[in-house]
């Protein structure tokens, strides 16, 4: 624990530390990731923003791919409710993109991206704050991503200005 510590302090991690993170109403997103991952993450934005339950979610993410992205990358995605891991689950990243119609598919040239998927999300989604870790790797086991994600489905009651 205490080499991860020592290693904080060199240029890349003090990079991923200095990453801003990205909040909106309901939700927010970081790019935990460093300058040398294969995909560096510009924007996302969600429509309607916030997510709500038994609603279409359009999600749109511009990103730059500084190389090929070659069939075999991979992400580990972790969802949790506080502490309570619910979901562990790694996805072939382009059978993903396939399987979904995307509108990007493998091999991803170099290039800067802009991608629009929609989704339905179940209204059974229970009142609660989400985290959702991605990390993406490539086909040779190189970072490709970083992505932390904070979903709030709670209920916002109106403030009174009394």
């Amino acid at each position: 624990m205490l080499a991860g510590l020592a290693s904080a302090n060199s240029p890349a991690a003090q990079e991923v530390m200095n990453q801003p993170v990205h909040t909106m109403e309901g939700w927010s997103w970081a790019d935990c990731g460093s300058p040398t991952d294969v995909i560096q993450l510009k924007s996302i934005s969600l429509s309607p923003d916030p997510p709500k339950p038994g609603q279409d979610l359009t999600v749109t993410v511009v990103g730059t791919a500084q190389q090929r992205v070659e069939d075999g990358a991979y992400a580990n995605v972790v969802v949790k409710l506080g502490l309570i891991r619910l979901l562990t689950k790694t996805f072939d990243v382009c059978d993903e993109a396939r399987n979904a119609n995307a509108t990007i598919q493998c091999p991803i040239e170099q290039g800067d991206y802009t991608v629009v998927e929609t989704v339905a999300l179940p209204k059974e989604i229970p009142q609660a704050k989400f985290t959702v870790n991605v990390n993406g790797y490539t086909v040779d086991d190189d970072d490709m991503l970083c992505l932390n994600l904070n979903v709030d489905f709670m209920k916002k009651f109106p403030r009174f200005g009394w």
